[in-house]
Order: C-alpha cells, then sequence, then structure tokens
C-alpha cells in the first residue's frame, strides 16, 4: 500500500522529482481511491507550505513552486481521476473574493472539480461582488464557489452572496464557501448554502448539487 505520508512530506518539502516519482508509480498500479488520497495528501502537503510560509520559512517564490508541483502532480494523477464520463456535469463559477490574494486552496478545489466533471470558470483572485455576479449571469452556473484565507474574506463573501441575491441570480445557484477561515456559523451568516475546508469533501458536495 502506498505511503501517502511520505507523498505529503515530499510535497512540504518541496521535492518536485520525488512527488512526481511517487506519483507515477502509483498511476502505473492504483486505483481511483489511490487517486484520491494521494489527492488529499498533496492538499495536507500544500497545508505544510502554507504554514511554513507563515512563519517566514518559506517564500512567496516557494509557494508559486509549491503550487507548480501541484498542477503537474494533478495533471499526473488523471489517469486514476478520470473514471466518470468527459461530459460535463455542470458549470461551477470560482474565485478568491475581494481583499484575499491566496489561491493554493481554489487551484487544488479547481483541479479536482475539473476531474469530477464540472466546467470551471475561474475569476481569479481579489474580485468584488460585482464579478461575481457578472460571471454568473454571464454563463449560468449550477454552483458558485467563494474561496478566502484570511478571516476578512469572510465580510467579502457576505457581500458576495448578498450581491448574487440583489441581482436576482442566488435562486439559481448553490453557493459553497472555502478556506480556513470558514466555520458552519459563518456560513450561515453569510447565507451560503455550505461550506468546506477540505477540497475533496467540496467536490462531493458540488456532485450532490447536479445529480
Amino acid at each position: 500500500m502506498a505511503d501517502f505520508a511520505k507523498l505529503k512530506e515530499l510535497l512540504g518539502d518541496l521535492d518536485e522529482e520525488g512527488v512526481l516519482e511517487f506519483v507515477n508509480e502509483l498511476v502505473g498500479g492504483g486505483s481511483e481511491a489511490d487517486g484520491l488520497a494521494a489527492v488529499a495528501a498533496c492538499q495536507e502537503g500544500m497545508n505544510i507550505v502554507g504554514d511554513l510560509f507563515e512563519k517566514g520559512e518559506y517564500f512567496v517564490g516557494d509557494l508559486i513552486f509549491a503550487g507548480e508541483i501541484l498542477t503537474e502532480t494533478i495533471q499526473a494523477l488523471r489517469p486514476l481521476l478520470a473514471g466518470a464520463d468527459s461530459a460535463s456535469i455542470g458549470k461551477l463559477v470560482l474565485g478568491t473574493v475581494h481583499g484575499d490574494l491566496h489561491d493554493i486552496g481554489k487551484n487544488i478545489f479547481k483541479n479536482m472539480v475539473e476531474i469530477a466533471g464540472f466546467e470551471v470558470f475561474d475569476i481569479g483572485i481579489d474580485q468584488d461582488p460585482q464579478a461575481f455576479v457578472d460571471k454568473v449571469k454571464e454563463v449560468n452556473p449550477q454552483v458558485v464557489g467563494l474561496s478566502g484565507v484570511l478571516t476578512l474574506a469572510l465580510d467579502s463573501m457576505k457581500d458576495t452572496v448578498d450581491a448574487l441575491v440583489a441581482a436576482g441570480v442566488k435562486d439559481g445557484v448553490k453557493v459553497i464557501i472555502g478556506g480556513n477561515c470558514v466555520t458552519a456559523e459563518a456560513c450561515e451568516q453569510i447565507g451560503a448554502d455550505a461550506f468546506t475546508t477540505n477540497a475533496a469533501e467540496g467536490v462531493r458536495i458540488a456532485q450532490g448539487w447536479v445529480k
């Protein structure tokens, strides 16, 4: 059985060669469950990277490099994760809310929901409420994902949901909020339909909404 704790450590150490060697071996003989476990381990590895950045042991360049390793890893894992039909199961608008520049968690979720069959419209970081409203009106998604790490992102998430309501488009979409700052209480106050701090769980929630 694969040692997924090792994969977490390799990513946390920014060992690109080690990560890709691990994943390529896994793809050679693993299952879809192994692929999902690998993604979860990578998410934990990215949490290590984020913690080391907060402590001043890693720098912005390290965050960028970690994101590049993650992207390569998700691409390499696609053969294990592409068991679902390739046809789109729905549309999802995704972005990091106003005042927050973090995108690691958002990008993990984006990769995973694309693998799950969603057509994702990623509007980027530091996006104000109107940007979400405009994109929802443009593409008519079933799901809107609001990402944020900083505590101030909670206010921006509420402003965004309020803007969707004011624009008359909230009834047509489900809103999921994600990030280290979100809680059940915050979800209720914001007016979102669900929250998660785990990308894999977020994918399951989104899938449940369109099935």
